[in-house]
């Protein structure tokens, strides 16, 4: 990696702290989702309507936040995020009811913002040809989710639930600080552009939107399993609480740590062609996880002979492996891929991006515990995503046919093949 000036190591260590801490405050439903579910007698379809919530608020909070980090000094914005954010959890202790808890949610939200705001900060230090992989070390601070995942049990089980919000704004509010006094100034050879495109021509660019499709899998779905899995592994498998999280925070590290090898590979090898195998992995393995368990009756000569079929609990947990880490390769390549294109308005477009996958986040557990309610399988969750990777690789293929097209009638063009005169 080529550094544009000097301090772009300390820029990106410490602004990849910030982001980590603001996800793990973004995630926070995540840890307390099944304490949540058994205090409020929520069903499945209320459990992932209260783990939408800060999702939901992070999405839209993004698409305004990239567009004002393209403006606006990152730097300054972001601790006005964090600034703005805090008081959210020091007043978590007083919240009652599942309302309560929704409304609150969509402040916490509000962290979620911190990705493109730090995203915009960081790129700011490197030049292009190593964008990628600056990116895919940022996105390293995915694994906050699995400091929550480990933390938060313990606060609950040695100083009690009201001391969560309290202490994580606390922290919140001291990595402010930090940033605010390590974090370098943003170098003057990257000044902030004085003009964006307009957010008609964002919203109505089908490219970005298929951008933020394939987003919407590799990131969202990503967020969606982490508060997912905790309930699906007790549930399902009837594992402890403790080993439930544990393997979840598994997936989580994995995914998160990778995303910077995904950023590399994004850089050497093209966004695209990281993305198309991604998708490829994904959806062989989301093959076998929405299988549900079934037994089957063989009516033989002289006996019936009967056949069961299940995923065990390991190997369950292999395939989300696979998945987790394709999933963080997907990740960095989704935004080098948006460099490539709009390496001049990445804040506006890329949180554009970030808001349709940070909706994914919120909208597939909720699509989840509406598939499981009806369907009455544990498994209805992964045929759903299933689906919604499905249509992306869909739109991935025209879209690749398409562009492939374009570039053959140009090249015809300058052989004279075409003539249009």
């Amino acid at each position: 990696m080529q550094f544009k000036v000097r301090g772009a190591n300390a820029a990106l260590t410490i602004v990849t702290l910030t982001f980590a801490a603001n996800f793990s405050v973004w995630t926070l439903y995540a840890a307390l989702g099944l304490d949540l579910k058994g205090s409020l007698n929520l069903s499945l379809t209320q459990l992932g309507l209260l783990f939408s919530s800060p999702l939901f608020s992070g999405a839209l909070s993004s698409i305004v936040a990239g567009g004002l980090a393209d403006r606006i000094n990152p730097k300054n914005l972001l601790i006005y995020q964090m600034l703005i954010t805090a008081p959210a959890l020091f007043l978590l202790p007083f919240v009652e009811t599942f309302m309560s808890y929704i409304l609150f949610g969509l402040w916490l939200g509000l962290s979620g913002a911190s990705f493109i705001i730090g995203l915009r900060y960081a790129i700011a230090w490197f030049d292009r040809h190593s964008q990628g992989t600056t990116m895919g070390i940022f996105g390293v601070g995915d694994v906050g989710v699995g400091v929550t995942l480990l933390f938060v049990p313990y606060l609950i089980s040695t100083l009690g639930w009201k001391s969560v919000g309290p202490i994580y704004g606390a922290l919140l509010l001291a990595i402010a600080f930090l940033f605010w006094l390590f974090a370098p100034k943003m170098p003057e050879t990257s000044p902030l552009p004085r003009a964006g495109l307009s957010w008609m021509k964002v919203a109505t660019n089908l490219q970005i939107w298929r951008f933020g499709l394939y987003y919407y899998f590799v990131f969202g779905s990503f967020v969606a399993l982490v508060l997912w899995l905790p309930q699906y592994y007790v549930s399902a498998y009837g594992l402890s609480l403790s080993n439930a999280i544990a393997l979840t925070v598994a997936f989580v590290v994995a995914s998160s740590i990778v995303r910077a090898l995904g950023g590399w590979f994004s850089d050497r090898y093209g966004g695209r062609s990281v993305n198309w195998a991604v998708f490829w992995i994904c959806i062989i393995c989301l093959f076998f996880l929405s299988y549900p368990p079934t037994t089957m009756t063989i009516h033989g000569v002289e006996k019936d002979v009967k056949i069961s079929i299940e995923l065990n609990v390991w190997i369950f947990s292999m395939l989300l492996l696979v998945i987790g880490l394709a999933q963080g390769f997907g990740r960095a390549s989704v935004f080098k891929i948006i460099h490539e294109y709009y390496p001049k308005q990445m804040g506006q477009v890329g949180g554009f991006v970030a808001g349709i996958g940070m909706i994914g986040g919120c909208t597939l557990p909720v699509i989840f515990g509406f598939s499981v309610d009806l369907l009455g399988i544990h498994s209805a969750c992964f045929m759903a995503l299933y689906g919604v990777l499905a249509v992306c690789m869909t739109v991935m293929f025209l879209a690749n046919k398409s562009a492939r097209h374009q570039e053959r009638i140009v090249e015809a063009k300058q052989y004279n093949f075409l003539d249009y005169d």
